[in-house]
């Protein structure tokens, strides 16, 4: 059983930064991709950020040039670095891992963690 544990979520105010991070612990033969999503209250869940196996990454376009996607490959560990942070950046965020075993690929969530972004 793979787990994700999420931190670095909290309450900042506007234009200020956040960093999150997710590490993956348990049996993990291999990560596809790594990334996070949110979802605002009432809204749906979407992707913020993800980053490949080969480094390669994809932003929300509310999101390019102020948001930072990292990962650790030998920590198993995702970063998301949030700067000028606005009041619509506010939701939970969730890590989102691709996990490789054998052919297949499998998805695992974090928990979420908030982020609060106060005007």
């Amino acid at each position: 059983q793979v787990q994700l544990v999420e931190s670095g979520g909290g309450l900042v105010q506007a234009g200020g930064s956040l960093r999150l991070s997710c590490a993956a612990s348990g049996i993990i033969f291999g990560i596809n991709y790594m990334g996070w999503y949110r979802q605002a209250p009432g809204k749906q869940r979407e992707l913020v950020a993800r980053i490949t196996s080969g480094g390669s990454t994809d932003y929300a376009d509310s999101v390019k040039g102020r948001f930072t996607i990292s990962r650790d490959n030998a920590k198993n560990t995702v970063y998301l670095q949030m700067n000028s942070l606005k009041p619509e950046d506010t939701a939970v965020y969730y890590c989102n891992v691709g996990l490789i075993n054998m052919a297949t690929i499998t998805e695992v969530w974090g928990q979420g963690t908030l982020v609060t972004i106060s005007s």
